[in-house]
């Protein structure tokens, strides 16, 4: 049983494609969604698997406040977060949920690009970091709502994505929508000049819409690539091997919570401490850890799926 939770959150740096398998649609590749809602998503297991190799690849942990280099001992705590590779020894000691979609990026006439979400994916949100402790959440903007000093506005209160109008309501400086852009984007970037520009666009350019909008654009919206392979003898394109593949746009920014349980080995090796609960050590290595750059889906050879992590820690 899981007993501590933590938010984090997934920046995709470049497209994402976490893929779903084979489909008889007009997409031959889709990415994985929601079956209820048709929001993007990224399965649990993918997520995990990704991490794990990201930390196998460390050269040196932070454990309790020690900095560990061995590489048996990086192997062990490894082993007992996330579980034993062969075999079915026991379970791992960290879990993680679906990363599940907040902000979309979706083509703007002002503004280049607008991050849009809507209520429904706003009050999941809300309920998740409520299972994580986190409470500091500001009062949820309504839809069709901007924060004040939108870079996107035509006429005070119309926005314009990709070809279709939406009427927002005029903002007023401290209203909710204002209030939510500024606190998620203290979450989401570090305070540090390098990502100033994105933690100011994040203040001004979110678009809360309806959620049957945000649905539109969630399926209609994203990239759809046609890949080929091309016969070395003959130099033209080779029968039979022309497909498409649904990407998540770059700038899309999802989030999940990573889940912390007692470890399951009786042998409690590098996470043995008689001073803390075995459940809090697990969810510090895996906080303290966490690379900031994984890869994560498929076509990694093609640079797809460069994603930036950040803790989400509360106020």
């Amino acid at each position: 049983m899981f007993k501590l939770a933590k938010p984090f959150f997934m920046i995709c740096e470049t497209p994402l494609h976490a893929g779903s398998g084979n489909d008889l649609g007009i997409v031959d590749l889709p990415i994985q969604r929601e079956r209820h809602t048709d929001f993007p998503k990224v399965e649990g297991s993918s997520l995990k698997g990704c991490i794990r190799e990201a930390f196998e690849d460390l050269e040196e942990i932070d454990l309790n406040g020690s900095k560990l280099t061995e590489k048996n001992k990086r192997e062990e705590a490894v082993t007992l977060a996330f579980g034993p590779e062969k075999g079915d020894l026991h379970a791992g000691a960290l879990g993680f949920t679906d990363a599940r979609i907040l902000l979309f990026p979706v083509k703007s006439m002002k503004g280049v690009f607008a991050w849009i979400t809507c209520p429904k994916v706003l009050e999941r949100f809300k309920g998740d970091l409520l299972l994580s402790g986190i409470k500091d959440l500001p009062e949820l903007p309504e839809a069709n709502t901007v924060p004040y000093g939108s870079s996107l506005l035509f006429e005070g209160d119309k926005v314009i994505l990709e070809e279709y109008t939406f009427n927002v309501k005029k903002p007023a400086e401290g209203d909710e929508c204002t209030r939510f852009a500024q606190w998620l984007s203290n979450k989401v970037f570090p305070s540090c000049k390098e990502y100033k520009y994105w933690s100011e666009k994040m203040r001004k350019d979110i678009v809360v819409l309806s959620d049957d909008d945000f649905r539109d654009f969630v399926n209609l919206s994203t990239e759809i690539v046609t890949r080929t392979r091309i016969d070395n003898d003959t130099g033209t394109v080779q029968g039979g091997a022309l497909f498409t593949e649904e990407y998540l746009p770059a700038e899309s920014v999802l989030y999940s919570l990573v889940l912390a349980s007692p470890i399951f080995s009786e042998n409690k090796g590098v996470f043995k401490n008689k001073d803390k609960k075995e459940e809090e050590m697990i969810l510090e290595y895996f906080s303290n850890n966490l690379p900031g750059i994984i890869q994560l889906g498929g076509n990694t050879t093609l640079g797809k799926g460069i994603i930036r992590t950040r803790i989400m820690e509360a106020s």
